[in-house]
């Protein structure tokens, strides 16, 4: 689904949410003028065919998140075969504050995938090829939040570097260059722990607080509920998310892979390093 071929056609006709001809196509409904969109009548499967993969990707670059209903024909070896069309898969767990999925790492997937495979009756465990998240998931364009974004704070952003900790530590840009897009897009999230270069944790955190919060505002996000068989898809690239609590507190069972990855670049063009 990606590649070479894709980015040769990411015009800024696909990012523009009004279509050439003033329609949209019927099968993509999206849910928000910033972030989100269903697609129906799609049944996600490893051997799609080539149309099917190249305007689900589109869709993708252009709304960040897709979601599919009634995929309930998906088990754990289904959803990884479709997942695999992307990229190398690994399971991700679910969390409950705003993150990149590994930002930690320095290649940070480029896809998740979540499949909503059911609510368990009280009591009873996860599957082992499960990981717990909540009733609801919010979703927030990385890549919006960086264009509202006053010209002075997006010329301080373009220079600032942050620190992402977790089972490893690397040093981000706070502002990555979408490798197909080209869209600016913020790098930060719960595992962004300090700007670097900065002494004192106050400012750092001062900082963070100030981009974070930009990310994160109503006009940026979209939420959606779960019911069982539903997939969500998105690009980890321009993108945070976090898990809700359902009603109660009640857990909902999801499989969640994250998929491929790549070292993030700079607006200067340096890449994320190690630390």
């Amino acid at each position: 689904m990606a590649g070479a071929a894709y980015r040769r056609t990411m015009t800024r006709e696909v990012l523009d949410p009004v279509h050439p001809d003033g329609a949209r196509p019927s099968w993509l409904a999206p849910l928000t003028g910033r972030v989100g969109a269903e697609a129906r009548g799609v049944h996600l499967c490893p051997d799609l065919d080539e149309q099917t993969h190249e305007r689900l990707h589109l869709a993708l670059l252009r709304h960040k998140v897709l979601f599919f209903r009634a995929q309930h024909h998906l088990d754990a070896a289904g959803l990884e075969a479709f997942a695999r069309l992307l990229g190398d898969t690994a399971v991700h767990p679910e969390l409950d504050d705003w993150h990149t999925d590994a930002s930690f790492s320095l290649y940070p997937p480029r896809f998740g995938i979540a499949h909503a495979a059911g609510a368990p009756a009280r009591g009873d465990g996860p599957p082992p090829d499960t990981a717990r998240s909540g009733g609801e998931t919010e979703w927030a364009n990385t890549a919006a939040a960086y264009d509202d974004l006053p010209v002075e704070l997006r010329e301080l952003a373009d220079r600032l570097w942050v620190v992402h900790t977790g089972p490893a530590e690397t040093e981000h840009p706070l502002v990555r260059v979408h490798p197909e897009t080209g869209e600016r897009a913020l790098l930060l999230g719960g595992f962004g722990w300090r700007v670097a270069g900065l002494s004192e944790e106050a400012d750092s955190a001062a900082l963070l607080r100030l981009f974070q919060d930009h990310v994160t505002r109503p006009e940026n996000t979209v939420r959606w509920r779960w019911s069982p068989g539903d997939v969500a898809l998105w690009d980890n690239r321009a993108t945070q998310h976090r898990a809700v609590a359902g009603p109660g507190g009640r857990p909902r069972h999801s499989r969640h892979l994250a998929i491929g990855g790549e070292t993030p670049i700079a607006v200067d063009g340096r890449r994320s390093v190690p630390r």
